[in-house]
């Protein structure tokens, strides 16, 4: 089945209000539609989650939606799952029902946790006014009814995501794919190429995963970015009104288009991030190099203390907890615990004060500051309260592999890590072995320390320690 688009993402949210920059998200819904190349059928997955969104939902919302806040009481907050979502969307068009909301709302989120969102937007709302333009209604109950569309819950997101992949389906199995895509093509955002880029500059520019860089004037590059599917994010940056005024001077700027395929995604990350740390680009601002990073110790006094990373390497450091992007952020992270968990505000030193701790005046703290707590039953709770920040020893005496192949098995990546660090990416026996022998890690990078040990928590048996007594089997590429 060929769609009109390699990947899709069909998406519904159900939030506290209308207003995307005052009001939250309390779910999420994406079903995401990638499609095979050959023609075969598209590989579906669905993903769904309650949303934490920190203020009261109003009741007429909670009949609306069923969504009560009880049941997101507990729930993630956005601000956890943004990475997660942004990985979800990554290269896809974005389709969704009065699209606008949809999407204003999500970019705001993504926007409060650092993240950009700039992807091709579809509205269904537009597409079926275009293929049906007698009928009375196109609200997703009416297209539910008209079409006879069989969604699951409706008002829940993933039910409503599904009902717009269902609406799709039933367009392609009834009117003339030349007749949808044409529909199509004409909502989208076409892409607006700057007069300085030749018309062609897309056209090289491959439907696969790595990392792409915008040049000016300079040999350095303006900006730095990756994709599963590389052109059409890279159209993408040209399709749209520009909202930020960094925007129109990276378009008034560029003057050519480089890009690096990798094997996967794990790749076009570990690459993306290595060059902005490396050339840092005037646009990236997000994953530059961050000088102040590092990890959370308890020293013997039970007392929470900040290890710089450009000081001491985190992997050198035992018993660790992070890492953070600065001790300004491990402050951050201390003082939810310490709302969570009743902890005392000075003794995680957060503040210096004789007498009861600014927690305890306001009865949130358990009383370790006047005494009414003991200081090691505290600080087990602490240990307690940090369990999901642990990072754990790296496992193995040395070097780990993690290989990556292409969707159609024509490439292999293996990546070398160690210490929670990448070495580097190997293509060929030598490039692995050089790898492998590398007598230092490089400096401490926060992303990828991060990114590897997301990984590891969900696929450990995906990292294959390279051992010496068996050296020659394990690098055979």
């Amino acid at each position: 089945m060929k769609l009109f688009a390699p990947a899709l993402a069909f998406v519904d949210l159900e939030t506290t209000g209308t207003r995307a920059a005052d009001d939250r998200v309390t779910e999420i819904g994406i079903v995401r539609v990638d499609c095979d190349p050959d023609g075969g059928p598209p590989r579906v997955s669905e993903w769904s989650s309650l949303v934490d969104p920190g203020v009261p939902i109003p009741p007429v919302i909670q009949s609306l939606t069923g969504i009560t806040d009880a049941m997101v009481r507990g729930a993630p907050t956005f601000s956890s799952l943004a990475h997660d979502v942004a990985e979800r969307l990554d290269g896809c068009l974005f389709v969704a029902h009065n699209a606008r909301f949809d999407f204003g709302f999500l970019k705001h989120e993504l926007a409060r946790t650092g993240l950009p969102f700039s992807p091709r937007v579809l509205c269904t709302v537009r597409l079926s006014r275009r293929l049906d333009p007698e009928a009375a209604s196109h609200g997703l109950d009416a297209l539910i009814a008209r079409h006879g569309l069989d969604p699951g819950s409706r008002h829940r997101a993933l039910g409503d995501a599904r009902a717009i992949w269902l609406f799709v389906q039933k367009l392609y199995a009834t009117l003339p794919p030349s007749e949808i895509d044409a529909a199509v093509k004409r909502l989208l955002r076409i892409p607006s190429l700057p007069p300085q880029l030749p018309s062609d500059a897309l056209d090289a520019i491959p439907d696969a995963p790595g990392v792409y860089l915008f040049y000016g004037e300079n040999p350095l590059p303006l900006y730095v970015g990756k994709s599963i599917h590389l052109r059409d994010r890279v159209a993408a940056h040209f399709c749209g009104d520009w909202q930020h005024e960094t925007d129109a001077r990276l378009s008034a700027e560029i003057r050519r288009i480089e890009f690096e395929t990798t094997a996967g995604e794990l790749g076009a990350l570990l690459r993306e991030s290595a060059l902005i740390k490396s050339v840092m680009p005037a646009h990236n601002r997000a994953l530059r190099r961050k000088e102040d990073a590092g990890v959370m110790t308890i020293g013997d006094d039970g007392r929470p203390a900040f290890v710089r990373a450009a000081d001491v390497d985190p992997a050198d450091v035992p018993g660790a907890f992070g890492p953070y992007s600065s001790k300004r952020a491990m402050r951050a992270k201390l003082q939810s615990l310490a709302a969570e968990h009743r902890l005392c505000w000075t003794r995680l030193g957060l503040e210096r004060r004789d007498g009861p701790c600014f927690a305890r005046q306001l009865r949130k703290c358990e009383g370790a500051c006047v005494g009414e707590e003991a200081a090691d039953a505290h600080d087990a709770r602490l240990i307690g309260a940090l369990a999901g920040e642990v990072i754990p020893a790296w496992p193995w005496p040395g070097p780990a592999l993690l290989r990556e192949a292409s969707a159609d098995q024509s490439r292999t990546d293996v990546h070398v890590v160690r210490d929670w660090h990448w070495i580097g990416t190997a293509r060929d026996d030598g490039e692995l072995s050089a790898l492998v022998d590398a007598p230092a890690r490089p400096t401490f990078d926060l992303d990828v320390c991060r990114l590897l040990l997301r990984l590891y928590a969900r696929q450990r048996d995906a990292f294959v320690p390279v051992r010496e007594s068996v050296r020659e089997t394990d690098l055979q590429y």
